[in-house]
């Protein structure tokens, strides 16, 4: 944990200059564009494919394959994996409503980027950048253990409250 706080007062350093700067933050439990897709929600990942990522590929999904979970949409790049995730949506959610997971280590709710994710014990995590993902690297189970701590806590807060 020693790893966690010292790499934290850099990587909040960050964060904060980067949370500053970005103007729109979900203010719900999931981290979502804005604006509504044809699927009538707003969209989630980015774009991203949610069961490309758990398989380890950033690939942005089409947008004729598309379904909606929780109130979120997802876009993926077949039918195939469109149908994947239907079967089993839970499988394929990323962590902490797709929020940056070294932010809810801190309590706070970045964008999760998806070109910045990692699969851990078959569980899909996106984090803010690349700097913040290496710095997750270093200590993933005390950073997952953080922000599995800190999102029963902040799950409903707006990110803007916190």
């Amino acid at each position: 944990m020693k790893n966690l706080a010292t790499s934290g007062v850099v990587a909040l350093s960050l964060l904060g200059a980067a949370f500053a700067m970005t103007p729109a933050f979900a203010a719900d439990e999931f981290n979502v564009a804005p604006g509504m897709t044809y699927a009538g929600a707003p969209l989630g990942l980015h774009g991203a494919d949610p069961v490309a990522l758990l398989d380890g590929t950033q690939v942005d999904g089409d947008p004729q394959f598309f379904a909606a979970y929780d109130g979120v949409a997802y876009y993926f790049t077949s039918e195939a994996n469109k149908a994947a995730f239907e079967a089993s949506p839970a499988k394929y959610m990323p962590q902490n409503g797709g929020f940056c997971t070294f932010g809810v280590a801190f309590a706070k709710k970045l964008d999760g980027n998806p070109e910045y994710s990692a699969v851990v014990d078959g569980k899909l995590y996106v984090f803010l950048n690349g700097d913040v993902l290496n710095q997750f690297m270093e200590d993933k189970t005390g950073i997952i253990t953080k922000a599995d701590e800190n999102w029963v806590n902040i799950r409903s807060t707006a990110a803007t409250d916190l």
